[in-house]
């Protein structure tokens, strides 16, 4: 598992649908706050990024230090995105492709609302565990 791993997944507004410490816990309070920071601030790139690619999965789009910004976009422009210090691509790829099939199923329940807050304690358990299993 990486050590420092912060998984985010942005609405098509911009707006944080859900949030996840995924890595070893930040030694310090301030550091979950500095990873939302770096996510939040590598928006503007990832925007820029999807009109220019077709690709859905973009790797090292951002670096701060020694953590990487990487995005998963979906076709409706929910952004999944992870900072990281782990070199393993084709975990990251696997991880965020496993947490697509995850969210699209959250989609389908008649009791969420698309565009809001993720609560599920249940799909919290299973992207904390796929996180284990891949990063």
């Amino acid at each position: 598992m990486a050590n420092t791993a912060c998984f985010m997944i942005v609405s098509k507004n911009d707006i944080p649908i859900y949030e996840a410490e995924v890595g070893t816990v930040p030694k310090k309070e301030d550091a979950a706050h500095q990873h939302q920071f770096i996510l939040h601030a590598a928006l503007d790139i990832v925007q820029d990024m999807a009109w220019t690619t077709s690709a859905m999965f973009l790797k090292a789009i951002d670096r701060f230090n020694d953590l990487v910004v990487s995005v998963y976009i979906k076709v409706i422009h929910t952004r999944l995105m992870l900072l990281h210090d782990s070199r393993n691509d084709d975990g990251i790829k696997s991880f965020f492709q496993e947490v697509h099939e995850l969210y699209i199923k959250t989609l389908l329940n008649p009791l969420y609302l698309p565009g809001s807050r993720i609560t599920s304690s249940h799909f919290d358990t299973k992207v904390r565990a796929l996180a284990r299993k891949y990063l």
